[in-house]
């Protein structure tokens, strides 16, 4: 593991290429920021001895790209969609169905996943248990505590 030294010097050195060469490939500050975390963690742990400086800035150069590429086609990426993206701009939007959305985007993950493939994509919990490769039975529990949050985030309204 490096000191704190090296690891800042690296920082003050090669923090600008780093950023750059990921607003290139990944177009995006955020994506950006956490690739640029990776590579400073990767130098961290590492314990690659270089022979010059520019060995050690090729060695960033190399790993910055690396993560970059990695994470492009990582399934994370590849099965996202910005958050922009699933709530509609559209004005024509009544106040109810807004509130609905926003009370949907935020239950956890797990909730969120079953109710979308219920009631938007009419998946049934046999179906939704093959997609998420859970038990028949936890889909439905899950279905209903989903139903429950959103049932106590909207004012105690039956969700249908």
């Amino acid at each position: 593991m490096r000191s704190e030294a090296e690891v800042n010097r690296a920082i003050d050195l090669y923090a600008n290429t780093i950023r750059r060469i990921c607003m290139v490939h990944l177009k995006n500050y955020a994506d950006t920021e956490d690739i640029f975390q990776t590579v400073f963690l990767k130098y961290i742990l590492s314990s690659v001895v270089f022979e010059n400086d520019e060995h050690e800035k090729a060695w960033f150069i190399r790993v910055t790209i690396n993560a970059c590429k990695d994470y492009l086609k990582s399934f994370f990426r590849k099965n996202t969609v910005a958050l922009e993206e699933v709530i509609p701009a559209d004005e024509d939007m009544t106040e109810d169905n807004h509130e609905v959305l926003e009370a949907v985007l935020g239950l956890p993950e797990k909730y969120r996943e079953v109710i979308y493939l219920h009631y938007y994509e009419g998946y049934t919990g046999a179906e939704i248990s093959k997609l998420l490769n859970r038990k028949v039975n936890t889909v439905y529990t899950l279905l209903s505590r989903a139903k429950e949050m959103l049932r106590n985030a909207l004012g105690g309204a039956e969700v249908e």
